[in-house]
């Protein structure tokens, strides 16, 4: 039996691994995988999945398992197409949104020169949080709505002092996030979060894209635009602090608990970008790419 079991695991391991979504149909959040074009759902493939995507992470090579043989045997009833879902954040309602400042080199903060030794984070609030395709509201109390491309870490597993060397095995994998930042009301105080924890202030998705289909998440270009002009463009290699430092710093602060977000930070904008400074406004569409993660797409109304 342990045999077995083992030579299950190690195939499950070799298996190309899944891109997860959270969605709405027909009254009620679901989870699927993301198929090309369309999205498998998991509520009609394996019914005794949950449709939440916290407890299907927390059930961790079970559920995979589960998903994996419904995503290989496939039906046309049970799919649906990618562009008519409505897409919810890949996590809807996770404990904590940790968040990371001055993590990119050439981003270290207005006036400093030396690199960061620790990471500098915030936290937001599960109000922020909204899906692909969604809409960013422009609320009346500010006039300097700003964007943030970053990598999301999703943990997958919970843990209080995470050794460094163990950090991957507790996460599930990596969405794209969007740090929207309301700058005048960020700077009324020496705290961050009256201009980060706004109503729609942080897009995540499309899909969660699990840990083995990125080797390596320091090594991805990141791009980011607003209606078709590129505004902020780098490479995570360029992160100060790296992903598995983050996990176990934070980790001996708090318990990581299974569904916790973790935005790894932002680079620079492009020079062009910067000067002068363009803030959003209604009718914008952003979109963020990173590869192999796909494209977060929102507009600003």
């Amino acid at each position: 039996m342990l045999q077995v079991g083992f030579l299950a695991k190690v195939h499950l391991q070799k298996e190309k691994d899944m891109r997860l979504v959270s969605f709405y149909d027909h009254g009620k959040n679901k989870i699927g995988a993301l198929l090309g074009d369309k999205v498998l759902d998991f509520s009609k493939a394996c019914p005794q999945l949950p449709c939440d995507m916290i407890q299907f992470l927390g059930m961790e090579d079970e559920a995979k398992q589960t998903a994996r043989i419904a995503i290989n045997n496939a039906k046309d009833t049970n799919l649906i197409l990618e562009k008519a879902i409505n897409y919810l954040p890949v996590v809807i309602n996770p404990e904590k949104i940790l968040c990371i400042g001055h993590n990119y080199k050439g981003h270290i903060g207005i006036g400093r020169t030396e690199l960061p030794e620790y990471p500098n984070f915030f936290c937001k609030t599960a109000n922020t949080l909204i899906g692909h395709r969604g809409s960013v509201v422009l609320p009346n109390v500010t006039e300097q709505l700003d964007y943030e491309a970053e990598l999301a870490v999703i943990i997958g597993k919970s843990g209080k002092n995470i050794p460094e060397a163990k950090a991957y095995d507790h996460i599930a994998g990596y969405s794209i996030f969007n740090d929207v930042s309301a700058r005048d009301l960020q700077k009324r105080t020496n705290q961050w979060f009256i201009g980060k924890s706004l109503d729609t202030f942080a897009p995540l998705g499309p899909a969660l894209v699990t840990l083995d289909e990125v080797p390596d998440p320091h090594c991805l270009d990141l791009d980011l635009s607003v209606n078709g002009v590129s505004k902020q463009h780098a490479t995570t290699a360029d992160l100060i602090i790296s992903i598995p430092y983050l996990v176990h710093f934070l980790s001996e602060m708090m318990t990581l608990k299974v569904g916790d977000v973790i935005a790894t930070g932002t680079p620079a904008k492009l020079p062009e970008a910067a000067n002068p400074q363009q803030f959003l406004k209604k009718g914008d569409f952003i979109e963020i790419k990173i590869d192999p993660l796909g494209m977060l797409v929102n507009s600003v109304s």
